[in-house]
């Protein structure tokens, strides 16, 4: 028997108080050193762009943003584990590129692990290039650090 494609639709909506426990346990299951409760509450208090990709009740994935005088920062964006490979990060990349737009901004800044290709692999193909390092920039393990590629993107 053949499987049948179902087209999922998605929405975004704000991070609010009701889904973030759905995003913390995304943001435990995606990474060894995940971002905490705090983390996420003083983004949403400090005005940061932070949109949720949902279906029906399914968290699909997540952004955090930092808006700058004429660029955006992205803090945080996480598809869920068992949500990856099939195109929510770069829905989630456009819809940032376009709110970034609509913001005045002219660059998309981004850090990423040194060790995590496949997100950089996914940057790179939506047009991010490298242009720096930030040594010792991420935790990693007890008491060693990791660098970040710093990326970014023209708009």
């Amino acid at each position: 028997m053949n499987a049948v494609f179902q087209p999922v639709e998605a929405e975004f909506e704000p991070l609010s108080e009701a889904r973030l426990e759905a995003v913390l346990a995304v943001e435990e299951q995606a990474y060894d050193h995940p971002w905490t409760r705090g983390n996420f509450t003083d983004s949403v208090r400090a005005g940061y762009q932070a949109q949720l990709l949902v279906a029906g009740k399914q968290l699909l994935g997540y952004f955090v943003a930092m808006k700058g005088v004429d660029e955006v920062h992205l803090l945080n964006l996480t598809v869920a584990p068992e949500c990856q490979g099939q195109g929510w990060g770069r829905v989630m990349l456009d819809a940032l590129a376009q709110w970034a737009r609509g913001q005045g901004a002219q660059w998309l800044w981004l850090e990423v692990r040194a060790s995590n290709q496949r997100a950089q692999l996914i940057y790179t193909r939506h047009g991010y290039r490298k242009v720096g390092e930030r040594k010792a920039y991420y935790p990693d393990g007890p008491g060693g650090r990791e660098d970040a590629v710093v990326m970014s993107l023209k708009l």
